[in-house]
């Protein structure tokens, strides 16, 4: 068996055809996808998985296992081990660039300047780049008099159709910080055209400036009414005034709403529309007539809500299709959470990088059996340690090659109002000794480790990892607010988890295969 995809999207019933196969590979499978990492020390996952795959795979070198999310089997596997991978890696969606150009022909893409490429990474810029350019062809092409960047963030997408393609571009996000942000970016980009323009002595000094609208879309008659007064000039003047209060824009008149054969057009738009948003796009662009065409990038497919006991919404993210709520394939929330790891990510990693990760999901699941065992009550609210925000991160890779000298640190004081959480750090804020600490005793509970030698772990001895392990541990009892109990045996926890660490290795790389 080769594990070459087979199925295909070309027509409603292949790509069906293509689900169900999906859905019949994953049934017998249920209870990996369905357990969560983070109980498998507490629940024993390991005893759920066939024995003789486990026995093999313990053996086996890192490399080996973060190759398993991309389907690479090896020789001595157990063949009925090889047939699981090869039979999943043929029901994966292939992941091959598509040729662009033949696809649509009229693109003519633009590599987009310093000036409209300020504040973007080099991965933000490539993906803006391209999907502006696709979005531009897609709007010419229907013809569209607006388009909709809906989740627009700070307005890079906008701002690039915008200024670059001369489009009408209405950029909506539920942020309001996003929305200053991009009205002010727009302001220092018209100035440097403008500039630009009287120093050449060229053009006639107007501009197309995307338009911004502050509301959390909420429903498919929102962006319905959303995209309608876009096209509406009148109305499109004042679709700030929903900023403050999303009320307002659901009691407006059907007036404003997608009206067929009004002779105006729109194209929707969205990078990295998140959860239920590229679903509220896609429903929104089958219901409203005006509507010309979707380009849509989803992202966050764990936000998804989900049709089932939990969820008494009447409009779910998933299932869409009545082919899939047919099937009855419920996905629930760590199968969601398993769809946003990136199989091509893990392969990438070296050994050690691998070994550090593997570390890090061990003392997390080491964390929930001392939750288990000595805060029962804590268990019955799912508690999250979560990640912290991106400026603590960078300002931990800041300190990767610097030394961090050894401070015990005391749980931080909680206000009554931020139970569980850590005091505010502003990360624009100069660091002063107590900030350093915390962000120090955060680093060191994101990475599992002491912060007396470094960010990154590379195989420590035992007596080492269990340092890691207790250090984890009261950071994490510290986010979560609670005092650490006297009483606590972190040696007898760590050894109860330890000799298991490297079948939770293994696990996680089973349930990392991606489709």
């Amino acid at each position: 068996m080769s594990g070459t995809c087979k199925y295909s999207c070309d027509t409603a019933t292949h790509t069906l055809q293509w689900i169900n196969a999906i859905i019949d590979f994953l049934r017998p499978y249920a209870f990996l996808i369905h357990s969560h990492v983070v109980n498998f020390f507490k629940d024993r996952q390991w005893e759920a998985v066939d024995k003789e795959w486990m026995d093999c795979l313990r053996k086996d070198p890192v490399e080996n296992l973060l190759l398993i999310p991309s389907g690479v089997v090896q020789d001595h596997w157990p063949v009925s081990l090889k047939d699981f991978v090869l039979n999943l890696r043929s029901l994966v969606f292939p992941r091959e660039p598509a040729d662009l150009h033949m696809s649509l022909p009229g693109m003519h893409m633009v590599s987009v300047n310093s000036v409209l490429a300020q504040g973007m990474n080099m991965k933000k810029k490539h993906e803006v780049e391209v999907l502006s350019a696709i979005v531009s062809s897609i709007a010419d092409s229907v013809r569209a008099h607006t388009i909709v960047d809906v989740g627009a963030g700070q307005g890079y997408l906008a701002q690039v159709l915008s200024f670059q393609y001369q489009h009408s571009v209405i950029a909506i996000d539920a942020c309001s910080h996003h929305g200053r942000v991009t009205d002010a970016r727009a302001e220092r980009i018209k100035k440097h055209y403008a500039a630009q323009m009287r120093k050449s002595k060229s053009g006639n000094g107007r501009f197309n400036v995307p338009k911004t609208v502050t509301c959390r879309v909420i429903s498919i008659d929102m962006l319905k009414t959303l995209t309608g007064m876009s096209l509406h000039k009148g109305d499109a003047e004042h679709l700030g005034f929903f900023e403050e209060d999303n009320t307002k824009l659901i009691e407006e008149k059907p007036k404003s709403q997608c009206v067929a054969n009004s002779g105006t057009s729109l194209v929707l738009a969205g990078l990295h529309a998140c959860g239920d948003l590229s679903v509220t796009m896609l429903k929104a662009f089958l219901e409203c007539k005006e509507a010309k065409a979707v380009v849509s990038i989803g992202c966050c497919y764990n936000l998804l809500s989900e049709e089932g006991a939990d969820n008494i919404e009447t409009h779910c993210g998933f299932p869409m299709s009545s082919g899939v709520k047919s099937a009855v394939f419920p996905l629930g929330k760590s199968s969601r959470d398993l769809a946003c790891q990136s199989a091509e990510r893990w392969r990438s990693l070296e050994k050690d990088d691998g070994l550090h990760n593997f570390e890090l999901h061990s003392f997390r699941a080491a964390f929930q059996l001392v939750l288990s065992k000595y805060y029962p009550e804590v268990m019955e609210t799912s508690p999250s340690i979560g990640r912290q925000g991106k400026a603590l991160r960078r300002r931990q890779q800041r300190k990767v090659e610097a030394p961090l000298h050894h401070k015990e640190v005391a749980c931080p004081h909680f206000h009554p109002n931020q139970k569980g959480s850590f005091p505010n750090i502003d990360p624009n804020e100069p660091e002063t000794d107590e900030t350093s600490r915390l962000a120090t005793d955060k680093d060191a509970l994101l990475n599992g480790i002491s912060s007396c030698e470094s960010t990154r772990c590379v195989g420590p001895k035992s007596v080492d990892k269990y340092k890691h392990f207790e250090k984890f541990t009261r950071s994490g009892l510290c986010r979560l607010g609670l005092k650490p109990l006297e009483r606590i045996n972190f040696h007898e926890i760590w050894k109860e988890a330890e000799p298991f660490t490297i079948i939770l290795m293994v696990q996680l790389k089973n349930k990392n295969m991606k489709f």
